[in-house]
């Protein structure tokens, strides 16, 4: 039986579609949805926006944080025309061009991507102007400014807390989602906790 919206808890989640680890986080989330009586809702945040004006960053990932500027500025330009409930589609059909198809954020990607979800293919233009950029940085600072900004993608908000993470590989599925949702509920809610972490051992997986 399909809990009633009264009885589901809100978890809005922060991403770019650009980090590899925010999208395996927001795949666990969809499961945590069918799990748990929980929402999730999207919501833009920018590793260029974060990230700008570090000079002692690698020129490799610079380069990249450059291209990235492109589909969050069409995220926000798509939010602002069509409404919230085209973020979470958006981000989907950006998210698995890029880390399922292997596709860079050319125009040819993010036009096919609105296409999917039936939004307008000019859109796209709105990934070469800056005019998106201060909405853009008010969306990232709703998410980022809960958490501080010594961290990057995902970041959840949910019944009065907020954390960056989890970073997980594979996303669990099933039980083993909510199970974990369970735990990080638990953790993220406990006064003056801050921080758990371990080095990373295998990349993220996709499948």
């Amino acid at each position: 039986m399909t809990e009633s919206a009264q009885n589901r808890a809100v978890a809005d989640l922060w991403v770019d579609p650009l980090c590899p680890w925010a999208w395996m986080t927001s795949r666990w989330l969809l499961e945590v949805e069918k799990q748990r009586p929980v929402d999730v809702r999207f919501h833009v945040m920018s590793l260029s926006v974060l990230n700008s004006g570090r000079d002692e960053l690698p020129e490799q990932y610079k380069e990249m944080l450059q291209r990235g500027w492109g589909p969050v500025r069409v995220l926000i330009a798509a939010q602002q025309q069509h409404g919230d409930e085209v973020v979470r589609p958006l981000y989907d059909a950006l998210g698995t061009r890029r880390h399922i198809g292997k596709q860079e954020f050319n125009r040819e990607t993010i036009e096919a991507a609105l296409t999917e979800v039936g939004l307008p293919a000019e859109l796209a233009d709105a990934a070469e102007t800056d005019a998106y950029d201060e909405a853009l940085k008010a969306s990232h600072h709703a998410g980022m400014d809960q958490v501080g900004m010594d961290v990057g993608t995902p970041v959840i908000a949910t019944e009065g807390v907020a954390f960056f993470g989890p970073v997980v590989s594979p996303a669990p599925k099933g039980e083993a989602a909510a199970k974990l949702w369970d735990g990080v509920l638990l953790v993220a809610g406990t006064d003056g906790f801050f921080e758990l972490k371990r080095t990373r051992t295998r990349e993220p997986i996709f499948d």
